[in-house]
């Protein structure tokens, strides 16, 4: 299939690229890489009367650390982001995650802004960005706002980024020295969406009692999902093959309350399982033994 026909503007700034989309009153849609918006294109799942192109608008590409955060510019390509030794050491679960993003070819395209803002459950960059609390900045018609990831997705392929706004840049907390990590997830194949995955940060004492963890749930709601019922039971204990089994079983519990789907059951077994392993990966257990 052919998409519908539409209007192009090829945007040279973020002001004018924001004044498109305002003007196109809600029947615009911003393209970067495509690799989502053009297969809904195609289909006509998506009809808009306008593009806004921002590929060639100066500042939006890019990885830097600043003031202790790692901000990412909304057209940078996902294989950028997965690359890059400023993101690999400052957050190198992100760059983990990136890896896992489709096949090479779409990373090469497809932009960490676009993946945000698209807003996919089974996403593997808004997950991440949801586990540490990342924020995002939106241009619109009324100035510059900040959101947190938390208040960002609020369903199925939802933002609360409005049809005259724009995602600029994506800001993440550089991990601690102390704090390590674990990302898992699964699909039928290598490429294919997530059908439940995990990401887990967390820091134990010295004595390897866990201080702080992080738990993210994705593939299996209608957004990502913090375990924080699983996190708690963590708290202050040492990390076993059974308590972490325990975990795993109480994330899927929390990200799957409300899942009509007939494979709920299914994805519930695959959320426990890929908790528990990324647990136990950034808990340093040894996962041969947690099988």
């Amino acid at each position: 299939m052919k998409p519908s026909s539409f209007s192009y503007v090829r945007a040279g700034s973020v002001e004018e690229a924001v004044g498109a989309l305002a003007a196109a009153d809600g029947d615009g849609k911003v393209l970067a890489g495509g690799q989502s918006l053009v297969p809904l294109l195609n289909f006509r799942l998506a009809a808009p009367s306008v593009l806004v192109d921002i590929n060639r608008v100066p500042g939006l590409a890019g990885v830097r650390v600043d003031e202790g955060r790692l901000r990412i510019g909304a057209t940078t390509r996902a294989r950028v982001l997965e690359l890059d030794p400023l993101a690999r050491q400052a957050v190198p679960i992100l760059a983990a995650a990136a890896r896992w993003v489709g096949h090479v070819q779409i990373r090469n395209r497809g932009t960490v802004g676009g993946s945000v803002a698209h807003g996919d459950p089974a996403a593997e960059i808004p997950a991440v960005c949801h586990l540490l609390d990342a924020t995002v900045e939106i241009a619109g018609p009324n100035g510059v706002r900040t959101v947190e990831a938390a208040d960002l997705f609020v369903g199925f392929l939802t933002t609360t980024i409005g049809e005259d706004e724009l995602l600029t840049s994506i800001s993440v907390p550089v991990l601690d020295a102390g704090d390590r990590w674990g990302f898992e997830e699964f699909a039928h194949r290598r490429g294919d969406f997530a059908l439940a995955g995990s990401g887990v940060v967390a820091r134990t004492s010295r004595d390897g009692v866990v201080e702080q963890v992080r738990i993210v749930v994705f593939g299996t709601a209608d957004r990502p999902v913090r375990a924080t019922r699983a996190e708690a039971s963590l708290i202050g204990e040492r990390p076993t093959v059974e308590r972490l089994a325990d975990a795993g079983a109480a994330a899927a519990d929390e990200a799957m309350e409300e899942d009509p789907r007939p494979d709920a059951g299914y994805r519930h077994g695959l959320a426990r399982t890929m908790v528990r392993r990324a647990l136990a990966s950034a808990l340093l257990l040894d996962e041969g033994k947690a099988k």
